[in-house]
C-alpha cells in the first residue's frame, strides 16, 4: 500500500502538511472544510506538492520531519516538488 505526504497552500498564505492513503479524497475533504479545523478556517486551499511514500509509517515519519522544518525550508520543498512534477514539466515546455 502506498501513501502520500502533502502540503497545501491556504488562502492566508500558510502551509499545511498532512498525510493520507487517498490523496484525491483527502484534498476534496480539505476543500469542503471537513478534513481539519486548521484548513477549514483558511479556505480555499490548493495542493502545493504531494510526495509519494511507500507506506503509512514512512508517510507519518516524513510528515513529522516536514512539520519540524522552518517555513523557508518548506517553501524550498514545494519549489523542488513542483519542478519535478510532470504537470510542471508540461507547463514549462509550452
Amino acid at each position: 500500500m502506498s501513501a502520500w505526504v502533502y502540503l497545501l497552500r491556504c488562502a492566508d498564505g500558510s502551509l499545511y502538511t498532512g498525510w493520507t492513503v487517498d490523496l484525491e479524497r483527502r484534498i476534496a475533504r480539505h476543500a469542503a472544510g471537513t478534513a481539519s479545523a486548521y484548513t477549514r478556517s483558511r479556505r480555499p486551499v490548493e495542493l502545493a506538492v504531494a510526495l509519494p511514500m511507500p507506506d503509512r509509517s514512512a508517510a507519518r515519519r516524513e510528515e513529522a520531519r516536514i512539520k519540524a522544518l522552518a517555513r523557508a525550508d518548506k517553501l524550498a520543498l514545494v519549489a523542488a516538488g513542483q519542478s519535478s512534477s510532470p504537470r510542471a514539466d508540461a507547463a514549462s515546455a509550452s
